[in-house]
Order: structure tokens, then C-alpha cells, then sequence
């Protein structure tokens, strides 16, 4: 027997089948960085449109967690495909380096500052801890495959960013959104600093809630108001009752609220010397009786609240009395209707406060302690106040009932411990006194929101929120550099220049220079009338002004950038205090547009926790399966929900990983030999199916592009992935195997569809670059013809032109369909082992002949059979089944075994096998394709 398989042309190709990113990941990063990819890239793209995505920066404090990762990939796919597009897409990362939590670190091996350290030396320890947590960051993002300016990061603690953010700092001012005021603020007790209002959390917790009944001082005043007599009140005492869940808040007490048109009852309850008279709101009067203790009072009269309004009731712990006012947060959701007013205690009580001229008093100091000069809780804990209180009013007779009640109430986002509204003296950025909430909620349309809810949502917070608390009482921050007179409080007139000379001194040294300034330096003689503010900036001020204090310093990214991109968390944090920012200093959005990602959490919807044992660690995966298939999950999943992730997520991304590598491996090995610049066929010269291929192609290319231009990522993985199986694997490169295998190397038929596979890959790698960085690097480096140093340097690929042809392609896939499952069946009993054994005749009526017959003595090699044939009938013969997935009537299929000898070049059964006696086992194709012109195809 001859032995033919020198005659037979396979793939070849050093393209590796096992993947091995594990290993191959870290040598390519660091080919990149010796390469100075990045870098050629910015010089390459110099002078093209910009398409900027600001970087928001993770907090430079412990290892990056799944959703860094998400959120670092997410970002490098954008910005990697908007460099394909054509656009000059630089990415500078970024990281938040001052603020608590990395303070806090310092003091777990420190103390705070003034135990082991000054404050100075406090900061250093601060700084160098921020740095070493950047470079674990740092190696680990680049390690992910993400491209950007990793030489050249900003860092919000850096003395050049520290002076552009005093400057920003110092516009603001001047544009009229700096005050200074005593306010209910959220107070941390932990950090013993005011937390901004992206600094609070909403979790459960357990409150004593108790009524507590406020004496009327003046009963013939009350009669007068509602309209009875003081015969029908007679000698019971008369109290307005309140409903409070934090009893501490009870010695700071300064009024009772009452809803102006909520109807409220008198009632009288009780016997004997036990009798009183209560007022509750009409609505909640059965329940808060029962409450009581109470039930089948008799109403002795109804009002409207405003009756009430200036009306003296008796605190019911000091010696003083407090008004009755009126205010739109008294609900009827729960409690009595009558709300205790604590102005150094609630904002809502703070702004009823100011409408009435109440003192904002605040008892507690930042430790969360009572003040000494404070009645019955001097030196306790709000805490360890509140049994000692509870206690007293039922002493006094004022208690009418206590419970314990399970409640939503603000939590530190750091300590996850309770937090308290405390009074004092803060600095705030207005939300109307310079038009900034108008402004705000002027320029929000305009910005593209994605997904679109990401609009309303921040409306909302914007529309609701207070006046921002700027500033904190910490030592690891950029400082707010004013002088304020001791004795007015003013600010110095010459603030502005002040600021500047601040700026030039911090641009040299760092923070520090502020903190170790004298005031004299700058003041001269008027230094004895001015104090130096020691307090610092809230942390969100520093990456709220990122697009102002990178943009100063690298034009090239300065604002408005074309897209923010963070977690949906980010309405109320970055995304909130960079747009509060820019409109404070310029009236406009920072962003033109703004993409949020949800949350990861398990395969069973449950957040990630050490304790579930469901956390998916990004460097455990980037060390066994790879980054590239970490990257691929993340392309995959639809960003705009949460994102569920696990190790048998992660395992099925990986087979879907090899699927699309085997694809690209398979146009590798059949591309070998194939010069582009010689072996490229125009496309008018492409065979039918060739020219099919590269239209489906086309269309998928286009389809792409605009996935990635809409930031649809899961439908790039779909899309390309049903390409690689069905469209790829499934048929067109399982067709042309024979063609491949079996015509001359040099042959039209051969090179046609060379042709076509390199334009795929060409296509494919670049489709896959933002999405497997890694293995569309690698691939790029196997591709045939000259090309540049890396795809990230690329555009995507023009195709060809090919003139389109008449044939109908989806019925002809539609009866490939049909026959393989004619074929299935007769492998099933055994009457064939593979296609190529088989015979298919095909039938249809005369409508339908055209459209199945074009492809002629062809349609074998699509349907890869050894014969197949079109018959035009009227009827279909005994045993031929209907072809039911071409959609028509009148088609039929006959799948027999084929009888002819099998070619062992080929494998097809043909009845001229051993027509030429030099090649007895040869079929007379093959006979021509080895010694003679070769075969000629034109279709398939």
C-alpha cells in the first residue's frame, strides 16, 4: 500500500494548543514594560481624536479583592477598544492615599498620633505606608493585563497634586460655596471626626424606644388654643407626649414638633389621682395607648397642630422650658406624632431650629461623652447614658413606656459601629448659596448614563442632600489652608493670596509644609489676630478634584473626560463628589458620560465573605487559570447586575477559553506558508463559500465595534464565542478541511480560503485584544506578514471587498442540518461510521430545485459526503424524509450508505477509485491533485 501522506497538507504552527497562561501571563507583562509598549502606543496615537476615561482610585490600603479586578478590567477594555477605534485613549490609574482607614493602620502598630509619634512623624509613617500598598496594588493590576501609565500613576498624596487640590480648594471659595457653621454632623465616635455622607451606612440595629410625656406649662393657655374650658381639663396634668429611639439625645432637647395640619387628640386617660391628660396625634392615638397601657380613653377635644405652635411644655429632665413648633418631618409612620427637637442632634431638627431661633446646643464631646457641666450624664458615653435616663423619667413620673426596637440606623462605613448627629463647628459647601444643587441638577441630562438608571438615581441623592461637611478632625490629609480672626471668626481678607502661598509651599514639601507653618511667615503682625486651621479635607474632596489636579498637571486628560467608570456604589460617592466639584469650580459636569458596574457576589447570589468561604481571590485565579480567563468572565457577564463568580463560573469561562484558542489555533496552522503579501487572493477571485465566510465576517466586525462603542461586552463574548462554535467550528472550517488537506498547497481553491482565514484572524485577534489581552499578544506574534511590534498598536482590520452571489446560504446550512441528522441516524445503527461513508440524494419540487442545485457536484463537499446530488421530482420516492428545518415544503432527503470504494487520500467513496492503475487506491481527484493540474472548486 502506498503511502500518501507527503501528499496531505496539515497545520503546522508553534501556536501552543495548552494555553499555560499561568506561566506565559508574567513573562509577557514583562515584555510590555521592557518593550515600552504603552509608551509607543501614546506616540502612535498622537494627533488622533481623545477619548479619556478618568481613572477613579482605589484605596491604597491591603491586597486588590474580585472587584478591583472587575473594575480594572472593565476599564482597560474600554480603553483598549476605544485605541482600535481610532482614538488617542490614554489611562493614567490613579490611588487615594490619604484618610482613615490607612491612619488607622498606622495607629494599630503606632498609637494615635502623639503616643509613639508626633503628628509629623505620624504622616511619614502614613505616606510610606500608602506607598507600599501602591507597589502590591501596582504589580498586581499590571499582572491583570492592564495597560496604562503604571511609571507615571497619580497619587492624591503626591505635593504637586496636594498644591493643585489647595488651589481648586481656593477657587471654590471664591466662587461663594465656603461657609463655616455649627451643625448636626455625622460623628463617628471611632474616628472621632465628622463622616461625610458617602461615609455613612445603613445596618440593623437595636434601640431602647420610649414615650416620654412633656408637661403643658400654661393649662388655661392650652384651653384657649383648642377651644375647651379649664372646668373640662380640671386639675389632671396635661402632657404632649413624644416617641424617641435615642434617649441620650433627650438633654439636648429644645422644642417638640408638631405637623402644622395633622389633626391631633386630648385625651383623657386614667382614674382617680392616676388621671391625665395626653396629646398624641389623632391617627396613632389607639395604638400609642395601647402602648401605654391605656386603652378606653375618652377624647376631649381635636385640633390642628399649628393651634399649638409656640405653646410651653416642661422638660421633663432640666429645669427649663421648651417651645411647641411646627415642621414637614413629623410623619405618622410610627411614635406619636409629636416629634422631640434636638437641633445640635438631626439635621431635620437643625433646620426647624434655625426656622425657630433654638439654640443648637450639643452636650457631648468628640469622644462621645457627656460634657462635665451636663445634668445627670456628665462624663457617661451617649451609650452608658441611656438606662440612666430611661431611669430618671420614670422616676419624674414621665416615662410612659419603654421598649427595645430593631431598626435601619447609620453606621460608620469603616467601623461599622453606630454613629450620632453631634453639633459643631465645621466647614460646608453650600448646596444653594451659590446655585450649586441648581447647577447640579441642570447639567445631569446632558451627561450619558449607563445604565440609564444611573441618571435618576444620582438626581435624587443630589436633590436630597445637606450642605457638605468638607471638613475633618484627622491628622493624614490635605489641610484646609485659611486663617480665620479669633475673634469674628472671619476669614483673612487676603484668603485668596494666603492660599496661593500655601499651594507654592505644599507644591515643594508635601502637606507638611502647612503644619509646620507659622502663621507669622505669611501673616506678619497680623498673626496674634488669627488662628491657623488645622483641620483637614474630607478624603472625597481629594479624589472628587482628581480630574482638576491631573488635569493641571498632564493636559492630556484634563476635564471634561469623555467617561467615569466605577462601582455602582459610586452615585453617592466618587462619581457624587467629583460632579459637586466641578460644578463648584467650573458649572459643568466633569464627565460626558458615566458607566457603573454592579457588585460580585457567589453562583448563589450571596455577597463575598471569609466566613461563607465563597471568596474568589484574583490572584489564586491569575496563577492556576490565568488572567485571560479571568478577563473573559468578566467580558461575559452582564456588568449592569451583580456579578456572580466562583471556581465552577470560573472552570466553564475556561472552556469556553479554549474553544476560541483552538479557533484562533486552527486558522494558525492552516495560515502556514501563506504569505499575505504574495498569497492573497482579491476577493472577486474567492471561492462562494470563501466570500460568504468574509461577508459573516464583515457583519459580526461591525457588530462588535458597536458593542464595544456601547460598552456591551457580555455580547462581544457571545457574538465572537457562537462565531468561533458555529459559525467557524461548526461548519466553515469543518467544510474546508478537505480543501485544505487534499488540493495542491499553491492551488486558487487552497489559497482562496487562506485568503479568508487570515482576514478572520487578523479580525479575531484584534476583536479579542481588550477582552484576552495576553492571548491576542501571543497570537499577534504568530500571524503570517508584516505587522507592528504589538495589536495593541493596531486599528481594526479593514476586510476586503467581495462581490456577493445569489446563493442562498441559510437554506443550504438549513439542509446541512437536516442531513446530519439523517446521517446520525444511520451511525446510530451502525450502517455508517462517518459521513464521508455515506451517500445523500436530494429531492424537491421545481420551485425549490435552484436554490438547492447551484452548488452542483459541490454539494458533497458541503454537506462532506461522498455523494450528493439534487433531483427535481414532483414526489419524493419511498423512504426520503422531509428536509423540516429549511423552513419549505417540498424538499426531501434520502441518506444512504455509500456501495463505492473508500480513497485513502481522501476518504471519500467514489466510484473511480483505481481508474488510474498508477494510484490504484486513489480516487481520480486526488490522482489530479497530486500529479496533475489539481482540481478546480468555484463553490465550495
Amino acid at each position: 500500500m502506498a503511502d500518501y501522506k507527503h501528499t496531505i497538507t496539515l497545520p503546522q504552527t508553534d501556536f501552543p494548543m495548552k494555553a499555560d497562561l499561568a506561566q506565559r501571563e508574567p513573562a509577557m507583562v514583562r515584555a510590555w514594560d521592557e518593550r515600552g509598549t504603552y509608551a509607543k502606543l501614546r506616540q502612535l496615537a498622537r494627533g488622533r481624536p481623545r477619548f479619556v476615561l478618568h481613572d477613579g482610585p482605589p484605596y491604597a490600603n491591603g491586597a486588590i479583592h474580585i472587584g478591583h479586578a472587575v473594575n480594572k478590567i472593565l476599564k482597560d477594555m474600554v480603553v483598549k477598544s476605544r485605541s482600535l477605534d481610532g482614538f488617542d485613549s490614554p489611562y493614567i490609574p490613579g490611588w487615594d492615599c490619604h484618610g482613615l482607614p490607612i491612619e488607622l493602620q498606622v495607629e494599630k502598630k503606632h498609637g494615635r498620633p502623639g503616643q509613639k509619634l508626633d503628628a509629623q512623624a505620624f504622616r511619614a509613617a502614613c505616606r510610606a505606608y500608602a506607598h507600599e500598598q501602591i507597589e502590591l496594588q501596582r504589580a498586581d493590576f499590571k499582572r491583570l493585563g492592564v495597560l496604562g501609565d503604571w511609571d507615571r500613576p497619580y497619587l492624591t498624596m503626591s505635593p504637586g497634586y496636594e498644591a493643585q487640590q489647595l488651589r481648586a480648594f481656593g477657587r471654590i471659595i471664591r466662587n461663594g460655596h465656603l461657609y463655616k457653621g455649627v451643625k448636626p454632623v455625622h460623628w463617628c465616635l471611632d474616628c472621632r471626626s465628622a463622616l461625610a455622607e458617602a461615609e455613612v451606612e445603613y445596618e440593623e440595629k437595636t434601640s431602647p424606644a420610649i414615650d416620654v410625656a412633656f408637661r403643658v406649662v400654661d393649662r388655661n393657655d392650652l384651653a384657649a388654643r383648642i377651644g375647651v374650658s379649664a372646668a373640662q381639663l380640671g386639675t389632671a396634668p396635661v402632657d404632649v407626649v413624644i416617641w424617641t429611639t435615642t434617649p441620650w439625645t433627650l438633654p439636648g432637647n429644645q422644642a417638640v414638633a408638631l405637623r402644622a395640619e395633622f389633626r391631633y387628640a386630648l385625651a383623657q386617660a386614667g382614674s382617680g389621682g392616676e388621671r391625665r391628660h395626653l396629646i398624641v396625634a389623632a391617627e396613632l392615638l389607639e395604638p400609642s395607648l395601647r402602648r401605654f397601657g391605656l386603652p378606653g380613653a375618652v377624647v376631649l377635644a381635636q385640633f390642628e397642630g399649628r393651634a399649638l405652635e409656640g405653646l410651653k411644655l416642661q422638660h421633663p429632665l432640666q429645669d427649663r422650658q421648651v417651645p411647641v413648633v411646627l415642621g414637614e418631618h413629623v410623619t405618622l409612620d410610627a411614635g406619636t406624632g409629636a416629634v422631640h427637637t434636638a437641633p445640635g442632634h438631626g439635621m431635620e431638627d437643625f433646620a426647624v431650629g434655625q426656622r425657630y431661633g433654638l439654640p443648637v446646643t450639643n452636650p457631648v464631646g468628640d469622644d462621645g461623652r457627656f460634657l462635665s457641666d451636663t445634668p445627670l450624664v456628665a462624663g457617661l458615653r451617649v451609650d452608658a447614658a441611656n438606662p440612666v435616663i430611661i431611669d430618671a423619667l420614670a422616676k419624674a413620673g414621665q416615662l410612659l413606656h419603654q421598649e427595645s426596637l430593631r431598626h435601619s440606623y447609620p453606621h460608620c462605613w469603616r467601623h461599622k459601629t453606630p454613629v450620632i448627629f453631634r453639633a459643631t463647628p465645621q466647614w460646608f459647601i453650600s448646596m444653594e448659596r451659590a446655585g450649586l444643587r441648581a447647577h447640579t441638577l441642570r447639567d445631569i441630562p446632558a451627561v450619558a448614563w449607563t445604565p440609564a438608571w444611573g441618571e435618576q438615581r444620582i438626581t435624587g441623592m443630589i436633590e436630597s442632600r445637606p450642605d457638605w461637611c468638607i471638613s475633618r478632625q484627622r491628622t493624614w490629609g490635605v489641610p484646609i489652608p485659611l486663617f480665620v480672626h479669633k475673634h469674628t471668626g472671619e476669614r483673612h481678607p487676603r484668603t485668596q493670596e494666603l492660599i496661593e502661598a500655601a499651594a507654592e509651599r505644599v507644591g515643594q514639601g508635601g502637606i507638611d509644609a502647612w503644619f509646620a507653618l507659622e502663621p507669622q511667615e505669611l501673616l506678619g503682625a497680623d498673626a496674634q489676630h488669627y488662628d491657623k486651621v488645622i483641620d483637614v479635607m474630607d478624603v472625597w474632596a481629594d479624589s472628587g478634584m482628581s480630574f482638576e489636579c491631573v488635569g493641571a498637571e498632564r493636559p492630556e486628560v484634563s476635564a471634561p473626560v469623555e467617561l467615569y467608570l466605577e462601582g455602582s456604589d459610586q452615585h453617592r460617592g466618587w462619581f457624587h463628589s467629583s460632579l459637586l466639584m466641578s460644578e463648584a469650580l467650573y458649572e459643568r459636569a466633569p464627565y460626558r458620560g458615566v458607566l457603573t458596574h454592579g457588585f460580585t457576589v457567589d453562583e448563589k447570589g450571596r455577597k463575598m465573605s471569609k466566613s461563607l468561604g465563597n471568596v474568589v481571590a484574583p490572584q489564586k485565579v491569575m496563577n492556576s487559570l490565568g488572567a485571560d480567563v479571568l478577563r473573559l468572565w468578566v467580558s461575559a457577564t452582564d456588568y449592569a447586575n451583580e456579578m456572580s463568580v466562583s471556581d465552577e463560573i470560573l472552570k466553564r469561562m475556561a472552556d469556553s477559553y479554549r474553544r476560541m484558542r483552538n479557533t484562533l489555533r486552527f486558522l494558525l496552522g492552516n495560515l502556514h506558508g501563506f504569505d499575505p503579501a504574495r498569497h492573497a487572493l482579491p476577493g472577486a477571485q474567492l471561492l462562494a463559500l470563501d466570500r460568504w465566510v468574509l461577508a459573516r465576517t464583515c457583519t459580526l466586525q461591525a457588530e462588535v465595534i458597536e458593542a464595544y462603542r456601547n460598552y456591551t461586552f457580555h455580547l462581544i463574548y457571545q457574538k465572537v464565542h457562537n462565531f468561533c462554535s458555529v459559525d467557524l467550528g461548526g461548519f466553515y472550517l469543518d467544510v474546508i478541511k478537505d480543501r485544505m488537506y487534499t488540493t495542491p498547497a499553491a492551488g486558487a481553491a487552497r489559497r482562496s480560503a487562506q485568503t479568508v482565514m487570515f482576514h478572520i484572524a487578523e479580525c479575531m485577534v484584534r476583536w479579542l485584544a481588550p477582552i484576552l489581552s495576553f492571548t491576542a499578544e501571543e497570537v499577534w506574534s504568530h500571524l503570517p506578514g508584516e505587522r507592528g511590534e504589538s495589536v495593541f498598536h493596531e486599528t481594526w482590520h479593514a476586510l476586503p471587498q467581495a462581490p456577493a452571489d445569489s446563493i442562498d446560504w441559510d437554506a443550504l446550512l438549513q439542509l446541512r442540518t437536516d442531513v446530519t441528522r439523517e446521517l446520525e441516524k444511520l451511525r446510530d445503527t451502525g450502517a455508517i461510521g462517518g459521513p464521508l461513508d455515506a451517500r445523500v440524494e436530494v429531492y424537491c419540487v421545481a420551485d425549490e430545485f435552484a436554490r438547492f442545485a447551484v452548488l452542483g457536484e459541490e454539494l458533497r463537499f458541503l454537506l462532506i459526503t461522498s455523494h450528493a446530488q439534487v433531483h427535481e421530482v414532483a414526489l419524493a420516492p419511498l423512504g426520503a424524509v422531509a428536509a423540516t428545518n429549511t423552513g419549505r415544503s417540498g424538499v426531501s432527503i434520502l441518506a444512504q450508505a455509500s456501495a463505492d470504494p473508500k480513497c485513502v487520500r481522501c476518504w471519500h467513496r467514489r466510484p473511480d477509485v483505481g481508474s488510474d492503475a498508477r494510484h490504484p487506491q486513489l480516487c481520480a481527484r486526488c490522482v489530479s491533485n497530486i500529479e496533475g493540474p489539481g482540481e478546480r472548486r468555484k463553490f465550495v
